[in-house]
C-alpha cells in the first residue's frame, strides 16, 4: 500500500531538479563574482537560531517564522533572513573588528506561507550586509551594488525603486492624531493595497487640505522632480532630513551611473517597524513583484548590544531566474558507454574528454535497460563497443 504524502512535500517546499540547478547555479556564480569584486566577504551562519534572539529581531513577521523546540525547551527557528543572524556575528565573533564592516551571504532561507499563498517557504537568497557607516555614500553603495549585481546576472531591464520611511512617518504623524491612525494607513502602504489606503484616508473626515496632502503621498513616484513635490507635502524637521539623505543618495548614484534604473517611489514601506530610513526594491520587467530589495536599518544592532548603522540588501535567486525568461536547459554532456572488456579503455577516454572540458558520463551497458532512450538525453554519444561516435547536436 502507498505510504500518504510518499510523493509530497510539505507546504511550499519544492525539488529542483538538475537543468533548473544548472541554471540557478550559472546566475549565482555570476552574483558573487560581482559581489566579491566590491571587497564583500562571504559568511554562513547556522540555519537554526534562538527565537528570543534572531528570531524576535527579524524583518520577517512571526507568523511567517517556522519555530521548533530543543531538548532543553529552547524555542528555535529555521532562519527566516540573514540580516539579523548577521548582525549577531557583528556584535559577538566579529566584535574586535572596526566599522564598517561588509559581509555577503548565499543561503537558504525559510518562511512560513499560508495554504492558499502558493508561494516558496524556502528559497535561495543573496545579498549584502555594510555594518557600521551611516553615510548617504553607503546606502548608494549597496543601491549601486545591486544594480551592478543585476546587470552581471544578464538582467537589463530592470528598475530600482527608491523610497525613505523616514519621509513616510513624518508626512504620516503631521497629518495624524494617533500612532493606530498612523499603522493603519503604514499598513495600507506595507501590503501595496493604494484603494484601500485611498478608501481608508477618506473616511477619516480631515480637513481638506489635510485629506489631499495623504493621497498626494500616492503621487510620488517618478524621476527625481517627484523630490521636490514630496518637499511641498510636509514641512518638518523629520521630512527635511529624510529628503537631504534621498538627495545625497541620488548624488552618490549619478557617480555610480545607474540613476536610469532608479526611480523614487515615496509610497515603499518594506516593513512595518524594522528599517528606519531610505528602502528600496528590484523589479525586473518579466515580473510584477519585486525580485530584491533592502534599506538601512539602524537600530537592529542595538538588540545584540553593539549599536551601530548598517544597510543591505537581498536578491530572491529564483524570481531572478524567472526575470531572465531562463528555460532551465541541462548542460552539454558526452556518454560513453563500454562493455566490462573495454572498462580501462573507456575511463581513459572519459579522462581524456574532461581534460578537454567536458562533462563525461560514463555507462556500462549492463547497467541499461533502454540504450535508445539514455542516447536521447546527451548531447555527443560514443559507443566503444561499436568503436563510434556521433555528436547529436
Amino acid at each position: 500500500m502507498t505510504q500518504p504524502f510518499m510523493f509530497e512535500k510539505p507546504l511550499g517546499m519544492r525539488d529542483t531538479l538538475p537543468a533548473y540547478y544548472q541554471t540557478k547555479r550559472g546566475v549565482a556564480d555570476r552574483l558573487e563574482s560581482e559581489i566579491g569584486s566590491w571587497g564583500y566577504l562571504p559568511i554562513e551562519t547556522p540555519a537554526l537560531e534562538y527565537y528570543d534572539t534572531v528570531g524576535r529581531a527579524s524583518a520577517i513577521l512571526d507568523q511567517q517564522l517556522f519555530k521548533l523546540l530543543d531538548q532543553q525547551g529552547h524555542t528555535l527557528v529555521l532562519r527566516p533572513d540573514m540580516t539579523a543572524p548577521i548582525a549577531r556575528v557583528a556584535a559577538s565573533s566579529l566584535k574586535e573588528q572596526s566599522f564598517p564592516i561588509r559581509l555577503s551571504y548565499h543561503t537558504n532561507v525559510f518562511r512560513a506561507q499560508q495554504r492558499e499563498g502558493g508561494r516558496p517557504a524556502e528559497f535561495e537568497q543573496m545579498g549584502v550586509e555594510l555594518v557600521g557607516d551611516s553615510t548617504a555614500s553607503a546606502d548608494g553603495e549597496v543601491i549601486a551594488l545591486m544594480a551592478a549585481a543585476l546587470k552581471e546576472a544578464g538582467l537589463e531591464d530592470f528598475q530600482v525603486a527608491v523610497g525613505h520611511i523616514g519621509y513616510v512617518n513624518a508626512l504620516l504623524f503631521d497629518v495624524l492624531a494617533s500612532d493606530d491612525q498612523v499603522d493603519n494607513l503604514r499598513r495600507f502602504l506595507y501590503e501595496k493595497n493604494h484603494v484601500g489606503f485611498r478608501q481608508h484616508v477618506k473616511s477619516l473626515e480631515l480637513p481638506e487640505e489635510d485629506e489631499n496632502r495623504l493621497l498626494g503621498l500616492l503621487q510620488l513616484r517618478g524621476g527625481a522632480e517627484k523630490l521636490d513635490e514630496a518637499d511641498a507635502l510636509v514641512h518638518n524637521g523629520n521630512a527635511a532630513e529624510a529628503l537631504e539623505n534621498l538627495r545625497q543618495i541620488r548624488d552618490v548614484l549619478e557617480c555610480y551611473g545607474v540613476e536610469q534604473h532608479v526611480t523614487f517611489d515615496f509610497n515603499l514601506v518594506l516593513h512595518m517597524s524594522y528599517y528606519t530610513g531610505v528602502v528600496f526594491e528590484g523589479y525586473g520587467s518579466r515580473l510584477g513583484f519585486p525580485l530584491a530589495g533592502g534599506g538601512r536599518y539602524d537600530e537592529l544592532l542595538e538588540k545584540f548590544e553593539r549599536p551601530g548603522r548598517a544597510t543591505g540588501f537581498g536578491i530572491r535567486l529564483d524570481l531572478l531566474v524567472e526575470a531572465l525568461g531562463y528555460t532551465g536547459e541541462k548542460p552539454a554532456q558526452t556518454c560513453i558507454l563500454f562493455s566490462r572488456e573495454r572498462r580501462s579503455e573507456a575511463v581513459e577516454e572519459a579522462r581524456r574528454q574532461r581534460n578537454l572540458g567536458k562533462r563525461v558520463v560514463l555507462q556500462d551497458e549492463d547497467g541499461v535497460e533502454n540504450v535508445e532512450q539514455l542516447r536521447s538525453l546527451f548531447s555527443e554519444w560514443i559507443d566503444l563497443n561499436g568503436t563510434k561516435k556521433e555528436d547529436e547536436g
